[in-house]
């Protein structure tokens, strides 16, 4: 018991749960003159988990008048203070924003809270979000009790006519088949035991669940159920909490939850896979109507009330959401840049947020873009059906954010990272680094003619190197600038070969460009791999002027109570 008490006071004392990094994208900034298409806002919307309704007089609910939203806007703790929730009234015009006011009329720059896009797990891979007890509906708090222990304040942690039913119960089975088990019990189980059904594990959880009620008070002990209990499961994250399932299961936080929505949370108890809403809509309808009718019994909603909710039908929102959904390559990139300031452990277990450079809008565009292009493909190769992969880096120009990232058809691959780790011969890409390197040396300009006639360079072997035009034509004497346009093999590899090698390499460097690169003849052609996410780098240091950025995707980091600890923005 000395043992036991130590253990549970060492749990419960201390921060009771690894919390995963929350990662989101960027948040969805509204101000006039915003290029902003009303398919993009309805989508963000959508995205975000609001819900188009006749009556915008709840947060997360928006009406569409012709031109004109009425959006009541979330409260969101951004990483530069928190904001409050809000009535927003946006006008589009010919695709940009012509207004933005609040619902008194005053003009403003407003942000919508950014989408969630994923977290950075411990090994468990258990996911949460902490509510506090008084933030809980009562309603949810009383059908819970009323459901699972309906002595939970009267008990000490233990109910000898439960233990004694479910005695009965195992001895008729010959088996153990029930726990008759309390709250508190319930929560030693999965809080500190495994789901081992022995008799020295029922009596260590007996003795904790004693423990627990003798130096804690029921509040605090239902409050760590509420966030401790599983209800479900998500690809590879554990659902655990009453917070995080309404948002998985109904898209919205708990204290926008009606009381269909909170019984069918509540069923998920006794079960959270055999009374899944979406796999077993029947038998979740069941057990919900079935807890509907204990809590208008218990008069903790009235009889019209659980009339109205068992009519409602059993709706859940798509688990395939965006809102839902993690964009696996685009965090395994995150996860490296943040590990450069904060250890892989903080990161699974200190519930930091995280805000990304990430666009959604540009993130669905690039995946629908690369799903048609390989389908046009596979229709006109049938032999290459589902043969062919693909990966993509959207950059912004001028702070060197990385928008959107693919790294395999499957964006929703937890994989092999194309995007990072597929190195292919760059070919022609590399080109660019060659005419630069000769504009460097001050010997050329634009006009300056060269010559594609046919090149021999004799290696230190003796072999010879004799590159050739696609169209394996000469084209004779011609400006540097229509060289590099028509990407002609033999001008290039002249006017490389005349720069010298080493500076070529040392072009491709100032570029961005951290492998070693060799200096043969053959990297003018573009002989060397590289992944995407190196070339991207190669050419947003072109497109920003020479102004080399390192590829960023993290905006800021703050604590889980929202307190600054870094901000990797450019400021302007």
């Amino acid at each position: 018991m000395i043992y036991l008490d130590a253990e549970v006071r060492k749990a419960f004392d201390g921060k009771k749960w690894a919390l995963p990094a929350k990662v989101y994208a960027r948040p969805l900034a509204l101000y006039p003159g915003r290029l902003l298409s009303p398919e993009q806002l309805q989508a963000e919307l959508q995205w975000a988990d609001y819900r188009a309704s006749g009556q915008v007089d709840r947060p997360g609910t928006y009406k569409r008048a012709g031109d004109t939203w009425q959006i009541y806007r979330r409260g969101f703790p951004f990483w530069d203070g928190p904001e409050a929730s809000r009535v927003i009234k946006v006008t589009i015009s010919s695709g940009r924003i012509a207004r933005v006011s609040d619902a008194d009329g005053t003009q403003a720059l407003i942000r919508l809270e950014p989408q969630y896009i994923g977290g950075i797990f411990p090994v468990h891979n258990e996911d949460r979000e902490l509510v506090r007890l008084e933030d809980v509906p009562p309603v949810l708090v009383a059908a819970l009790i009323i459901t699972e222990d309906k002595r939970f304040f009267e008990h000490w942690g233990i109910s000898p006519t439960g233990i004694a039913r479910a005695m009965v119960a195992n001895m008729q089975a010959g088996r153990m088949v029930q726990g008759g088990s309390t709250l508190t019990q319930q929560l030693v189980k999965n809080f500190f035991l495994t789901n081992e059904r022995s008799l020295s594990r029922k009596v260590q959880e007996a003795f904790m669940s004693l423990l627990l009620e003798l130096h804690y008070d029921k509040e605090e002990i239902l409050e760590a159920y509420i966030n401790e209990v599983y209800l479900g499961q998500a690809g590879r994250r554990g659902i655990h909490g009453f917070g995080l399932a309404s948002r998985f299961y109904f898209g919205k936080p708990l204290r926008e939850l009606d009381h269909a929505e909170i019984a069918t949370l509540v069923g998920l108890v006794k079960g959270a896979s055999f009374y899944n809403p979406r796999r077993n809509p029947q038998r979740s309808k069941e057990r919900r109507d079935l807890i509907l009718r204990l809590m208008a019994d218990s008069k903790i909603i009235s009889e019209a009330d659980s009339l109205r909710a068992m009519r409602s039908p059993l709706l859940t929102a798509s688990p395939r959401r965006a809102g839902q959904r993690e964009y696996p390559a685009f965090l395994e990139l995150a996860k490296q840049q943040l590990q450069q300031d904060y250890r892989l452990q903080d990161l699974q277990s200190e519930g930091l947020r995280i805000f990304t450079t990430l666009d959604p809008w540009v993130q669905n565009a690039v995946e629908q873009a690369a799903d048609s292009h390989l389908s046009r493909l596979e229709n006109r190769a049938p032999s290459l059906k589902n043969k062919l992969e693909t990966a993509a880096v959207v950059t912004s120009v001028d702070g060197g954010e990385i928008r959107a990232l693919l790294g395999a058809r499957d964006a929703s691959f937890f994989g092999f990272n194309r995007a990072l780790n597929a190195k292919r011969a760059v070919g022609s890409l590399a080109k660019p680094a060659v005419y630069l390197a000769a504009l460097r040396s001050g010997n050329y300009h634009w006009g300056t003619l060269v010559d594609d006639a046919p090149v021999t360079v004799e290696g230190q072997d003796g072999s010879l190197w004799q590159p050739q035009n696609y169209d394996k034509t000469s084209h004779g004497l011609l400006p540097m600038q229509e060289t590099l346009q028509r990407s002609l093999n033999q001008a290039t590899a002249r006017l490389g070969m005349t720069v010298g090698l080493n500076n070529v390499v040392d072009e491709l460097t100032r570029l961005g460009i951290r492998d070693d690169i060799p200096p043969y003849p053959s990297l003018l052609l573009g002989a060397m791999s590289l992944s995407p996410l190196e070339m991207t780098q190669m050419y947003q240091t072109i497109a920003s002027e020479g102004f080399l950025m390192p590829l960023r995707t993290i905006d800021a980091v703050t604590t889980a109570e929202g307190d600054m600890l870094s901000s990797y923005a450019i400021r302007g």
